[in-house]
């Protein structure tokens, strides 16, 4: 996966641009992801799915009659930003309703909340139903907080099929909350996967071991254990989700063996016949089951068995015909008209005042300055998220800060409203992910407490701080002590504001404000995670500081020194003239 790319960062856009030009029968290429290219009946409900790339044949290679009516494709590993899934299932719309579904992790909970809520205040109804299969990542009685992985398949077939039958929204629900529930996983990886562009994987399994409980963003796994043989595999896997079944379980299940990316399809069958013996042997009948690529994590060496049991059956063995999974026979569908979606956005042509203009002019420089800092932290920030995360800290603060900084250069000369609302639009956009919604959101709020004034005060700027603080809280829900951002974030408001009701400066206040927020982020190696991606691995996290917090950190550092410098500029300025002039 790393040797076939022009520029990394557009890896995930040039694949999806290849994948549709394959597949121009089943999809068509939206700004944001794909929908089908043919045609579906009015009132039907649209099932759209999605998350990040690199998990062929999810989400976009689902995506066909049967199934998926839309994918929204983040970046590897990322989220979808909040506009993408909403410019997706807005060309997915047919009049029955939306239902979104995806894997259970924080970025995609946050962006496709926020195009969620955008949806239903247009008028067009919209449900979310979050795949929680993954045994290993939370305990039973907590099956809220599990993260989807290859159960991902069973909630999008019978969503879909209830669809593709005409089900009403109600019901379309309704069914895919029940196959959630009814549904678990667990994978092992024998070797981690490797980001395009990057030189090793995110992860190693040492030799002659294997890793239990995986993700598939490229999470290593909770723990690890002896290289087993095949049998003993699937002893293991077989034992631990049937100790997990669901209450009302039956006796009839789907098995699905998932291979991760290198694990040969040969390996696979092997396998799967293990297990399938297994489950007979336990009373259970294995009906119409899958084996091979399904839910992939690039080029990762693992695999997972999902177990489904079933109640209304004739949803996964109903047909569907996608790029990736086809099952019977569809009857042949006329084309799609060209989806257009309008995003019903509204310029602000208001004139900017001088000060407004100004502090805009001021913002486009502070953006650069902290696109520079990430860009130079950003292998760093990378290393530090692959511990107990996914390792995409680094490269989505980069793409964020990158889209941030030239929205607001473009915006040049307008309102710091304006040229922040524009970076953080932007930063939403193109990183995708926990960091890409809550520094865009941040960002925009932070405009918008800015406005378009005639003259700004430290008022000013203590309620700016408070609002990007508020932006981020109330759509993270993290709270001090998580080990996330919020424990770098709320020391620097707390001081900040303290400084200033002090009579500090603005500018002395920021930088004690950024001094502190340096000193609580280092700070957090000492924190067990209890929100994101690290809080399955909250004992390889113990130890390192969290990486949302120390890019935080390292940006109020950098935005406090390049203040200083402008101040000893111009007052360097003011004083040769004086000279001058004397």
């Amino acid at each position: 996966m790393t040797q076939i790319f022009d520029n990394p960062a557009d890896f995930a856009d040039e694949a999806l641009d290849g994948f549709v030009a394959a597949n121009r029968g089943y999809v068509a290429r939206v700004d944001g992801g794909v929908v089908r290219s043919t045609e579906v009946p009015s009132g039907r409900v649209a099932l759209v799915v999605g998350g990040g790339s690199g998990h062929y044949p999810a989400f976009a290679g689902l995506v066909g009659p049967g199934l998926a009516t839309g994918s929204a494709c983040g970046n590897m590993f990322a989220s979808p930003a909040a506009g993408q899934v909403y410019r997706v299932a807005k060309a997915a719309n047919a009049g029955g309703g939306v239902l979104l579904s995806y894997g259970n992790y924080a970025g995609d909970v946050l962006h496709f909340g926020q195009a969620q809520l955008r949806l239903n205040a247009e008028g067009i109804e919209t449900r979310t139903v979050t795949v929680t299969d993954d045994i290993a990542s939370a305990p039973i009685e907590q099956l809220e907080k599990r993260r989807g992985i290859a159960g991902d398949l069973t909630v999008f077939k019978i969503a879909g099929a209830a669809a593709e039958a005409g089900l009403n929204l109600d019901d379309v629900e309704r069914l895919a909350i029940k196959t959630n529930y009814r549904t678990r996983s667990l994978g092992v990886a024998f070797d981690g996967c490797t980001l395009p562009g990057a030189k090793d994987p995110l992860f190693h399994v040492p030799a002659g071991q294997m890793s239990l409980g995986l993700g598939i963003h490229g999470e290593p796994g909770i723990s690890e254990h002896p290289m087993p043989t095949a049998s003993e595999l699937a002893e293991l896997l077989v034992t631990k989700l049937l100790a997990d079944k669901p209450e009302d379980a039956g006796d009839r299940v789907v098995a699905i063996v998932n291979g991760l990316g290198t694990v040969k399809y040969d390996e696979l069958f092997l396998l799967f016949g293990k297990i399938e013996k297994l489950l007979s042997a336990a009373g259970l009948t294995v009906v119409e089951p899958e084996c091979g690529e399904l839910v992939t994590s690039l080029d990762m060496s693992g695999l997972s068995l999902t177990l489904l049991w079933l109640e209304l059956e004739q949803y996964w063995a109903a047909p569907a015909d996608t790029p990736a999974f086809r099952k019977g026979s569809m009857s042949p569908r006329a084309p799609r008209a060209e989806a257009a979606v309008d995003d019903a956005e509204t310029a602000d042509v208001e004139q900017p005042t001088t000060a407004a203009a100004e502090l805009g002019r001021q913002a486009v420089a502070i953006l650069a300055q902290v696109r520079d800092v990430v860009v130079e932290h950003e292998e760093d920030l990378g290393k530090l998220d692959a511990i107990a995360g996914d390792g995409d800290h680094g490269i989505g603060m980069r793409r964020g800060v990158d889209a941030a900084a030239a929205a607001s250069k473009g915006a040049g000369g307008a309102s710091v409203a304006r040229v922040l609302t524009a970076a953080g639009e932007a930063w939403s956009e193109r990183a995708g992910g926990t960091s890409g919604a809550l520094w865009g959101s941040a960002v925009i709020a932070a405009g918008l407490s800015l406005g378009n004034r005639e003259t700004y005060t430290s008022e000013d700027a203590a309620a700016a701080v408070r609002d990007f603080v508020r932006a981020i809280t109330e759509l993270g829900k993290a709270d001090p002590g998580d080990k996330t951002m919020v424990d770098a974030l709320l020391p620097f408001r707390d001081t900040f504001l303290t400084e200033l009701d002090g009579g500090t400066p603005v500018d002395r206040a920021l930088a004690v404000a950024a001094a502190a927020a340096e000193s609580a982020a280092a700070k957090t190696a000492e924190l067990r995670p209890l929100k994101g991606r690290a809080r399955p691995l909250a004992e390889k996290s113990i130890g390192h500081p969290d990486p949302g917090a120390v890019s935080f950190g390292l940006i109020a550092a950098r935005i406090s020194h390049f203040i200083d410098s402008q101040l000893a500029t111009a007052s360097s300025a003011a004083a040769a003239g004086n000279g001058a002039q004397a």
